[in-house]
């Protein structure tokens, strides 16, 4: 058996900004993380306070993008808004982020080992599929959406109709570019929406969050783009460039509006794994890398002991982003949520934006 003062599970950025300020605060940290180079699903918008995390780690904005994103335009029906971003905000591929992250973690002195795969948790030991189980004084939990055997979210979270996550790629096109170019689009329809905003490659990144239900009643997930394309002639022209038999990359049961309330001494949940924000409130990165952070410097103040305080503050400064995004999230995925933003003026998308950003 291995053992470790801090061990970091999943490399995503809650993974790679704990890792980054622990190194930095003088705890060499071990992260370990399964895919060398994964794209995982969504999570591609970095909002304003988001990019200013980044460059607080020492990562320079625009090795990620160099594009912002400076309005949004919000489609329901036949009807649509539009209103600026209160500052700029960018998009970029999870591959891009998280391997620029984890570079920087390992120029920090932190230990980044990738192609691991940890197989359940038994109290603060990883317990991998392959070589030694890994033992730590503390364990920073950062593997996202996907739960880990041993700690896994309660099912209850999920609710009675669950939500999946829904991604495909649009491939460079010119057309789209200019029509995209410095925005992010969201299109709501009956127990669902769509995020699409470019990335640095000059692809699309197309995200859904569709209950069950409604994927349900479309057969298959081909079936539902299908049939959404039909339904909204917006989001139809998006998607008519997807090539056919592209790959639809799907994660069921994400269990919105959940946070972790509670604690034990050595275990810090970050990301995902301590709360998580309906997608449309574009603040899923911002949680990731604040909780990092906030975590490590926790652990080097207090020590593995500071885990179960540091978890239950979390979660109290996740309450009113979280409560505000899952208020936005229930009006757009109603019925009626074009005929609700046809009242919506622009200032409030603005208003809504900034409240459901984590505080400082």
């Amino acid at each position: 058996m291995r053992r470790t003062a801090a061990l970091i599970v999943g490399g995503g950025p809650a993974g790679a900004a704990a890792a980054i300020r622990l190194a930095r605060g003088g705890t060499r940290a071990l992260l370990v993380e399964r895919q060398a180079a994964a794209d995982a699903l969504c999570g591609g918008f970095v909002s304003w306070r988001t990019i200013d995390r980044i460059a607080a780690l020492g990562v320079d904005p625009d090795t990620l993008n160099r594009d912002r994103l400076t309005r949004v335009t919000i489609v329901a029906g036949g009807c649509e808004r539009e209103a600026a971003l209160p500052r700029p905000a960018l998009g970029v591929s999870r591959r891009r982020l998280d391997t620029v992250l984890r570079d920087a973690a390992s120029a920090a002195g932190a230990e980044v080992e990738t192609g691991v795969t940890v197989r359940s948790i038994d109290g603060l030991t990883a317990q991998l599929a392959e070589g030694p189980d890994i033992a730590a004084d503390a364990l920073f939990l950062a593997s996202g959406k996907h739960d880990v055997r041993g700690l896994a979210r309660p099912a209850t979270a999920r609710g009675r109709d669950p939500t999946l996550g829904l991604r495909v790629r649009l491939a460079a096109d010119p057309e789209m570019a200019r029509a995209l170019a410095g925005r992010i689009e969201l299109h709501l329809f009956d127990r669902g929406y769509a995020g699409i905003a470019l990335q640095e490659d000059g692809s699309a990144n197309v995200c859904m969050a569709v209950h069950r239900s409604r994927l349900q009643a479309a057969g298959s997930p081909a079936g539902l783009l299908d049939q959404l394309g039909r339904e909204l002639p917006r989001l139809g022209e998006r998607l008519a460039r997807l090539a056919p038999g592209a790959p639809i990359d799907a994660i069921a049961n994400v269990p919105y509006g959940w946070r972790q309330q509670g604690g034990s001494a050595g275990l810090f949940r970050l990301g995902d794994q301590a709360g998580v924000i309906p997608s449309l409130a574009g603040e899923g990165m911002g949680i990731a890398l604040a909780s990092g952070v906030a975590a490590a410097e926790a652990y080097l103040r207090g020590g593995p002991d500071a885990a179960a305080a540091w978890q239950h503050d979390f979660a109290a400064r996740l309450a009113r982003p979280m409560a505000v995004a899952g208020l936005v999230r229930r009006l757009a995925e109603g019925r009626w949520s074009a005929g609700a933003l046809r009242w919506l003026p622009p200032g409030l998308i603005q208003v809504v934006a900034l409240a459901t950003r984590m505080t400082q």
